[in-house]
């Protein structure tokens, strides 16, 4: 871009936070995991928070699983910045993995935790989430409570 004087702006120069914040040294994406046993279930959660979450985060990178033992293998493999669990998945839901991981992986990243209706926080309190989101998944809600978790945890 021009600025007016025969020379060329910088995305700084402009106010493009979004370049800046890739330059600053920053993780160029955020690892998320995201397990659910359905597949309609994982394309909503990614198309209700996006690839970019906001501003001050860079891109997501998201990690889809279907299966517990994938869960529990690729947090054992570590470099995760959030995990996204479904709570009801079918053989073993997300509640039941939270607290596992919550109990046998030093430094667990931050937990959230989908929930089928609201009345079910309770339960869910169980597994010690960071957070949970209820259905049917609002993308506000949603999107606001992944950048939440994203922002109070140093990148792994």
């Amino acid at each position: 871009m021009r600025d007016g004087m025969g020379g060329t702006v910088t995305s700084e120069q402009n106010g493009d936070e979004w370049g800046a914040l890739e330059r600053a040294g920053e993780p160029t994406a955020l690892r998320v995991l995201l397990y659910s046993d359905h597949v309609e279930t994982r394309e909503q959660v990614k198309l209700a928070v996006g690839r970019r979450i906001a501003k001050d985060l860079p891109p997501v990178e998201w990690v889809e699983v279907a299966t517990p033992a994938a869960v529990i293998a690729t947090v054992d493999a570590g470099g995760l910045d959030l995990l996204v669990l479904d709570g009801e998945a079918g053989k073993s839901g997300g509640i039941g993995l939270c607290r596992q991981v919550k109990d046998e992986i030093y430094r667990c990243p931050p937990v959230l935790v989908l929930i089928g209706r609201p009345q079910d926080a309770w339960l869910a309190s169980w597994a010690q989430p960071d957070a949970v989101v209820a259905r049917p998944l609002d993308p506000i809600v949603l999107q606001e409570a992944v950048a939440g978790l994203l922002r109070r945890t140093p990148a792994a």
